[in-house]
Order: C-alpha cells, then sequence, then structure tokens
C-alpha cells in the first residue's frame, strides 16, 4: 500500500500477522490461552504459531517455546495470555526479542486499582520507548478474517466465521464487541477486520479507526466508543475516513452520569461530554447510532456501496399501510417524496386500474396474477420517475421459495439495468432467500422504517462526502489574552469586545453623581448594575435596577443597589455601578464557553428563556470554527425561526451573531490554557443589518 502513514506501518503487524506467538498458550481449548491456538489452527491461519508455555513440550500438537527468549525468528505478534503479576516483565521480554505487537488478554490494571494503574504506565512507557505495539491490556483481542489470524478467546466465534467483506469493527468493549460481532454476523454483514482496544495502554481507538481507513479493502467503519484518549487522533483518523468517502457509524455510549461513570470504571477511559462527541461526529459526518441494532443496520446498507445521489425516494408497495409507514419515516428523515409525473401515473393506472400511482406506488395484489407488473411499476419509476432509491415492501415473500424466486424474476432486470441506483426492500423470509437478494445487489430489511432510515443515512454520506471538511481559522496575534486577575461584568465585556463579540453603551460609575452623570450622557431610560467579581448572581441580591428615566431616580438606585450589595455580600469588593442604555427589542440569545475533559473549549449557543433553560434547545461546537460553521450552528436549533422572522416578524441580524460566536470561539480557543468559561447572557440579535449586543458577560478562570 502506497503513502502508508506510521500509525498504519506500526499496526500492520497487529492486524496482519505473519507469524504468532501464544503467550500462556494452553492445551485446553476452552482456556484463554488455549483457544486462540485452537482458532489458528482450525480456521486456516496460513503463518506461524508459536505456543509459549514452560510447562509442556507441545500444545494442541504444536511445538511448545519454553519463553520468549527461545524463539529465534521475526515474531509479528505475541498474544499475552499470562497472570498481571507476570505481565510486565514478559512484555520487556517481548521488546527484548524485537516483537512488533502485542495482544494482551491480561486484565488487573487501571480498571482494578491503584497497582495495576502503575503497571499500566509501565506497559505504556514500554510501548513508547521501545515501539512495540500493545492492544489491551483487558481486551478480547484482533482478528483479521481474509488472514484467518484470530487472535481473541471469544467463544462466539466457534459458532460461525465471519463472512469476508468490507466492514472494519472496532470496539473499546470486549464482551459487546463480541456480541456486536455475532449480531454482524448473523445480519450478514462481511467483515474485514475486528478489534477491541480494551484498555488502550498504548493503542487506542482513534489509531484503530486510522488504520481501517487507510486500508484499501475496508470500505465501511463500524465502532463501539466509551470515551476518547487522543482527541487529536481521533480529528485525524475521521478526517481520513471523510476523504476516502469511508462512512463511519459510531455507537457512543456514557452520555448519561451513570453511563460515564460506567464507561470510567469499565475501561478507565475518559468519557467526555456528550454534547462535544456529537459535535465531532457532525463536522466528520459520523453517522452516531442510538442502538446496536441501528449500528449494525446502516453499516449493512454501507457495505453494498450505493450511496443515493440526491434525496429523491420512491417507494413501491403491495400494501397501502406499509406505504403509509414508509411515508411517515421518509417525512422523518427529510427524504423528498416527489409524485410521479401526471402522465406515467396515468399510465400505470391503465395496467393496474385500482392502484395507487403517486408515490407512494401501491401496486395492490394484482401482481399475483402476472409477476410482470412489478417489473413495469420499477421500470417506470427509475426510468421516469427519475427517483435515485427505490423503497419496497414485499412482506413475508422470501419465507416462500418459490414465490421468493417469482420476486427476484420481477426485479433482476431492473436491478440490472440500473446498478446505480439503490434498492431496499422490507422483507422477511429465510437466510437463504435473503442472502439471494442481497447477491443482486438488493439491501432487506424486515422493518419498514428501517428501510427508509437505512436509505436517508445512505443519501446523508453521500451528501457529506461531496462536501469539503471546514478549515479551522487561524488565531490573529492580536487575541487578547485573560488577565489573572478576577473580571468583573464591565471588564468581561471591554475583554469579549476586543475579541469581537460587541457590548452596548455603558459607563462605570462610583458615585451617585457620576452614576447620574453618565445616565444623562448616555440617554435615558438607563439600566444600573453592581460590578464586582465577587457576585456573579447579581439579580438575587437586588444588583439589578432597570428602567430608569431620570438623573433622581439614579442616584437614588444608585444607594439602594449598594446597600442592597453590602448586607448580602459584605466581603466583596465592589468596583462601582454600571450605567447602561437600556434596549428593547431584538431577539434574546446566549452565547457561552466551557472547557470539555476531552476535548477542550467548547462553544454553546441558544436563544434565551424557556427554550434554553427548560427546553434544552441548544447546540454545541468545539473551537475554534468559522462563520459558515457558526451559521450551521445557529441553523440547527429548533427556534432557528424565531431568529428567521417567524409570524411576520423582521429576520434577526444572524450574520452579526455568527461573527460573534466565530469570534468568541478563537477567543476561547486562543485562552485554551487558562480559560474555565464564558457566559454571555443575554446578548441581544437586533434586526438584520443593525449587529448584536451582550448585555451581560461573566469570564471565569481556570482554578488550577
Amino acid at each position: 500500500m502506497a503513502n502508508t502513514s506510521d500509525v498504519y506501518k506500526s499496526l500492520e503487524p497487529l492486524f496482519r500477522p505473519k507469524t504468532i506467538a501464544v503467550l500462556g498458550a494452553s492445551a485446553d481449548p476452552g482456556k484463554i490461552g488455549g483457544r486462540p491456538v485452537q482458532l489458528l489452527k482450525d480456521f486456516g491461519f496460513k503463518g506461524k504459531i508459536l505456543p509459549v508455555n514452560p510447562n509442556y513440550e507441545e500444545v494442541q500438537g504444536l511445538k511448545a517455546y519454553a519463553s520468549i527468549k527461545d524463539i529465534k525468528e521475526p515474531v509479528d505478534q505475541a498474544i499475552m495470555a499470562v497472570p498481571a503479576r507476570m505481565a510486565v516483565q514478559v512484555a520487556e521480554d517481548c521488546a527484548a526479542q524485537g516483537v512488533k505487537s502485542i495482544v494482551a488478554f491480561t486484565s488487573g490494571f487501571a480498571e482494578m486499582d491503584a497497582d495495576g494503574e502503575k503497571a499500566q504506565i509501565q506497559l505504556s512507557e514500554l510501548a513508547r520507548d521501545s515501539g512495540m505495539r500493545i492492544l489491551g491490556p483487558n481486551c478480547l483481542g484482533v482478528f483479521s478474517s481474509q488472514d484467518a489470524s484470530y487472535s481473541t478467546f471469544t467463544a462466539s466465534i466457534l459458532d460461525g466465521r465471519p463472512k469476508v467483506g468490507p466492514v472494519g469493527i472496532a470496539s473499546q468493549s470486549g464482551a459487546f464487541g463480541s456480541h456486536c460481532f455475532v449480531l454482524a454476523r448473523e445480519r450478514g454483514l462481511g467483515m474485514r477486520y475486528w478489534v477491541t482496544t480494551g484498555n488502550e495502554c498504548d493503542i487506542g481507538f482513534a489509531e484503530c479507526v486510522q488504520f481501517l481507513a487507510e486500508d484499501e479493502e475496508t470500505k465501511v467503519i463500524l465502532g463501539y466508543m466509551e470515551g476518547c484518549r487522543d482527541p487529536e487522533r481521533l480529528y485525524e483518523a475521521l478526517s481520513l475516513a471523510h476523504a476516502k468517502q469511508k462512512p463511519v457509524i459510531i455507537m457512543k455510549v456514557g452520555g448519561s452520569d451513570v453511563g460515564a461513570a460506567a464507561a470510567a470504571s469499565h475501561t478507565a477511559s475518559l468519557a467526555g461530554s456528550d454534547d462535544a462527541f456529537d459535535s465531532i461526529f457532525d463536522k466528520f459526518g459520523v453517522y452516531r447510532a442510538t442502538t446496536l441494532r441501528e449500528a449494525i443496520d446502516i453499516s449493512y446498507a454501507c457495505s453494498f456501496g450505493v450511496y443515493p445521489k440526491t434525496d429523491r425516494l420512491g417507494i413501491v408497495t403491495i400494501s397501502g399501510g406499509a406505504g403509509v409507514v414508509m411515508a411517515d419515516a421518509a417525512a422523518e428523515y427529510g427524504l423528498n417524496l416527489a409524485p410521479m409525473p401526471t402522465k406515467v401515473q396515468k399510465d400505470l393506472k391503465e395496467l393496474v386500474p385500482f392502484a395507487g400511482t403517486r408515490n407512494p406506488v401501491d401496486t395492490t395484489a394484482n401482481f399475483f396474477n402476472d409477476w410482470t407488473v412489478l417489473t413495469k411499476f420499477f421500470e417506470a419509476m427509475l426510468e421516469k420517475g427519475n427517483y435515485d432509491a427505490i423503497a419496497s415492501f414485499f412482506t413475508y415473500f422470501a419465507q416462500s421459495d418459490a414465490m421468493s424466486e417469482k420476486l427476484m424474476e420481477a426485479i433482476r432486470p431492473i436491478r440490472k439495468k440500473y446498478p446505480d441506483r439503490l434498492m431496499a426492500l422490507s422483507i422477511y423470509g429465510t437466510r437463504e432467500n435473503i442472502a439471494k437478494l442481497e447477491n443482486e445487489g438488493i439491501l432487506a430489511f424486515e422493518d419498514p422504517h428501517e428501510v427508509i432510515q437505512a436509505i436517508a443515512a445512505l443519501y446523508r454520506f453521500r451528501k457529506g462526502f461531496s462536501q469539503k471538511l471546514p478549515t479551522p481559522p487561524k488565531i490573529p496575534a492580536s487575541t487578547p489574552s485573560i488577565p489573572k486577575k478576577p473580571l468583573n461584568e464591565y471588564d468581561a465585556k471591554r475583554l469579549l469586545k476586543k475579541a469581537g463579540v460587541p457590548s452596548g453603551r455603558e459607563s462605570l460609575a462610583k458615585t451617585p453623581a457620576d452614576a447620574a452623570k453618565a445616565a444623562a450622557r448616555l440617554g435615558f431610560p438607563v439600566v444600573l448594575k453592581i460590578v464586582s467579581a465577587d457576585i456573579q448572581h447579581k439579580t438575587e441580591i437586588g444588583g439589578v435596577v432597570l428602567g430608569l428615566d431620570s438623573q433622581t431616580a439614579v442616584r437614588k438606585a444608585f444607594n439602594e443597589i449598594m446597600a442592597r450589595a453590602v448586607k448580602a455580600a459584605p466581603n466583596a469588593k465592589i468596583d462601582g455601578i454600571l450605567v447602561s442604555k437600556m434596549m428593547g427589542g431584538g431577539v434574546e440569545t446566549i452565547l457561552g464557553t466551557y472547557r470539555d475533559p476531552v476535548f477542550g473549549q467548547m462553544v454553546m449557543f441558544g436563544l434565551g428563556g424557556v427554550l434554553t433553560e427548560v427546553l434544552g434547545d441548544v447546540a454545541f461546537k468545539v473551537a475554534p470554527f468559522g462563520r459558515k460553521e457558526a451559521m450551521d450552528m445557529i441553523k440547527s436549533i429548533k427556534g432557528y425561526a424565531v431568529l428567521a422572522g417567524a409570524r411576520g416578524k423582521e429576520p434577526a441580524d444572524v450574520d452579526a451573531l455568527a461573527a460573534a460566536l466565530s469570534d468568541l470561539s478563537i477567543f476561547a480557543a486562543a485562552n485554551a490554557d487558562t480559560l474555565e468559561s464564558v457566559d454571555v447572557n443575554p446578548f441581544i440579535v437586533r434586526e438584520k443589518g443593525k449587529g448584536g449586543v451582550a448585555l451581560d458577560a461573566l469570564i471565569i478562570r481556570q482554578s488550577n
């Protein structure tokens, strides 16, 4: 393979070994150290199998070695099935012998206790210093179906080897990864590689995805993910998959607090915030599956390699009810159910008078008298309806060999004539009959809703592949830095204004007289607010007074605010009272940043009020990003219609809002090492062409 990366070259001995040593090999195939020997032998591994166990002269009919030191030939991969207390020494012996990779089944490391974590750190350091790659520890292994290198102890593979195919599977969980393999095998999914990463002392999930992205024969990547240790590597892997137009489907768990805690205890991984993962997946066009069945179904659909060029979907059904189910699903997923041309509808009516011919097209049961009716209906939809995907419902036809064959005879000429069009059926039947459909390039699902879900995913991938990934904006040298002192609202807004987030006309007053003069200069009505870095929630202590329309009212309010602040927070350092011109109109929004434990600075956006606080209608994106991405972020929320000008109102200045979000993201990225969070609430977006204004702001430095 030309122009391969260092990651690919370093992982090739793991994924495609020519010589495998089994450390802790057992004569009993039922034991962890015995099963990989059995699998490698019985399933036809063409390389060398070298069992290592000082207690045997041979293991399962193969010559055994007392130690890895006794093997005098190069070893691509060593399977480590030894107790935890021996693991570090055994790994050191492997490194000394020049072993290129280790598959560490052994558990009892960082997932257990402090001593285990210390031992795992030793393995990490050994891998780094020696260049020997280590998978695990606490993993279930890896296999390559085309090479029959089954370096795993999962019993699931004994019930059936995987079909060789284009899908690569990477899982951070061993047992769940094994379950994924079983369901994928039973679904008929063709697999090339399967790998579980365990505790990731060295080789991580992201590197495995990168290997699969670089591998020429892997066309689809399916992943199970609990957390991320190397975000930069994940970006690189997903970017590479996008560039090579390889769909990535990931089931990411750990979104809830309980789930995140479980993920940490399971693989000792950092879960990161769910919003951050959604942002990353959205950027690189990753399909995030909610269930394992969904993940496998979408991977299955992608494995056929046919992606609709447009969102035009035609539905052919023998059941009006199923047609409604599919039509509802098409609306849910945003597919275009354009009607058939009027003349074609009339032609089909002449063919079957009782048929529904608009789209969905309902053939009724008439075709039982003449199966060529199906062929003609399909032909009309693809030739004259110009649909890029066809979804059909044929109930349990594949349960009968005779009926299945008649269906194939009707569809086969259409499939051959239009190989670039997607054809997917909702159909139930035997595995053998379903396989006949699949061999003709026809997708098969039991549930009609799942047919539409898969078609929508395929179109989404096609659309994503046609778009270039956004280039992160450069951070100008003029971007302001956060001072070490605590910042009050006045300081925060001035700093953000320099960064590109505008604020309104205001003045900091130290005395009632100063406040009155400032109010007269700014123009009534005005707002007065206490200014103190020690008082973050000003309204709760009565530190905000609105709608003041005279100098007398301003002086009185100044004194009252000061008195309330001193009483509520006697130890607070008060910097004065902020006098601001009161604004009316516009759309209230919230901008903010926070520090994610994995991906760093994140930017949040939402509409003000109930939509954000109660309904959670917010969007997140990893900083920094440009104005186009900011605009996509704005349009992604459910309440975007409010900004676009709902119910006859003037559209808001979303261009100014996008600029403020992008500039805020650049500010956050520039101050990544010192910034904990930013809260701009509210940020008023005025009418189109009039910009936006930050009415309040809070900046918090990292405590450490």
